[in-house]
């Protein structure tokens, strides 16, 4: 369906960005790190939208190689050098990984870093990681500094917590604990009562640390969008944001694993 869209969009005119790793359909996914997967799964991508080349090629939720045969160490030696040899090709513009668990990515990229002479270009170029910029969980901010002093661009995605911050609620299949899962219903609940959505407040706080690149959210709403990016542009009422942060409480930071 992109592919037919973005054939009558000249290619200068947008940035494309997809991921290798994680297959399937009909609601089963597998994954498969090797180079021979992820190598054919560019050329794969590529033939569907149409393109000749992908601005930033991403290797998706490296936390479920972690418990399969070669560990995360299969990341460094093979999937990473495969797409490293597609980008010097021109095949893919940037390499990057993504994960929830904010240890791995930085294990990662230092395996990566001992593995590559000055005179390299870095492997990994970026990173994204989602739910860990938000009212309720803040815990990529200690991993910035990190991130900047290797060179590496931050991607903060799923600005609303997975549906935890949204007046809807979260969807059933959400991992959260219900702990956390009721204390931001409170909080949904005090930000209604003031008028302010907690969308909003979610939207401009993940969006107002200058030291984060980009902020990576979803909708199948063309208004929702539109919405999302003016409230990205504003600034948060920092007074509400600490009465969200005091109302979530002792649940600040509880996270949960991938599924």
């Amino acid at each position: 369906m992109l592919g037919k869209a973005l054939r009558h969009i000249p290619r200068d005119k947008y940035y494309l960005s997809t991921k290798v790793g994680r297959y399937g359909k009909d609601g089963t996914n597998t994954w498969d790190y090797s180079a021979r997967r992820v190598t054919a799964s560019v050329y794969e991508s590529m033939e569907r939208m149409g393109i000749d080349y992908i601005d930033l090629i991403q290797v998706h939720d490296i936390e479920f190689q972690a418990a399969r045969p070669g560990g995360l160490q299969l990341v460094v030696d093979e999937t990473l050098p495969a797409l490293v040899e597609l980008r010097e090709k021109g095949v893919v513009g940037h390499v990057g990984i993504t994960d929830l668990q904010l240890e791995n990515l930085k294990w990662v990229i230092e395996k990566c870093e001992a593995q590559t002479t000055p005179d390299q270009k870095p492997m990994v170029e970026s990173v994204l990681n989602f739910c860990h910029y938000t009212l309720n969980d803040d815990s990529l901010k200690d991993y910035l500094d990190f991130f900047e002093s290797h060179g590496i661009g931050v991607v903060n995605a799923s600005p609303l917590s997975m549906g935890l911050l949204s007046e809807r609620g979260v969807p059933a299949w959400h991992p959260a604990p219900r702990s956390l899962v009721e204390a931001c219903q409170r909080a949904a609940s005090h930000c209604r009562a003031k008028g302010y959505p907690i969308e909003r407040l979610a939207m401009q706080f993940a969006a107002s640390n200058c030291s984060i690149c980009t902020t990576l959210f979803s909708s199948a709403n063309a208004a929702n969008v539109r919405r999302n990016i003016q409230w990205a542009c504003e600034e948060p009422d920092w007074s509400l944001v600490k009465e969200i942060k005091n109302i979530i409480g002792t649940q600040q930071r509880v996270t949960w694993a991938n599924s």
